[in-house]
């Protein structure tokens, strides 16, 4: 089973193939997707890896913290869009 992992605190400057290059070192990485503004274009220094279940927990108690350019990573198992535990706002009805 796959499981998505966050990393968050990138450097801008991170690329995918800097990402998939980290992570394989504890497994397959299935794909990475950075996450960028959707106005700019621009990073927006987290994104997204999917590994095995096995391997993605390794990745994440090894990288979770680690100086990488300069920045510690947050490396932690990704939740559900609607589950930030974060209130959500009314729908508008106009």
């Amino acid at each position: 089973m796959q499981k998505s992992i966050f990393v968050g605190n990138l450097s801008f400057d991170t690329s995918e193939d800097d990402v998939r290059r980290l992570f394989s070192d504890y497994g397959t990485v299935h794909s990475v997707n950075l996450i960028t503004d959707r106005e700019t274009g621009r990073p927006r220094g987290f994104g997204f890896v999917e590994m095995d279940q096995q391997e993605a927990e390794a990745a994440i108690k090894a990288l979770d913290g680690k100086d990488v350019s300069g920045r510690p990573l947050k490396v932690n198992l990704a939740q559900p869009k609607g589950g930030r535990g974060g209130q959500s706002r009314p729908k508008r009805r106009w």
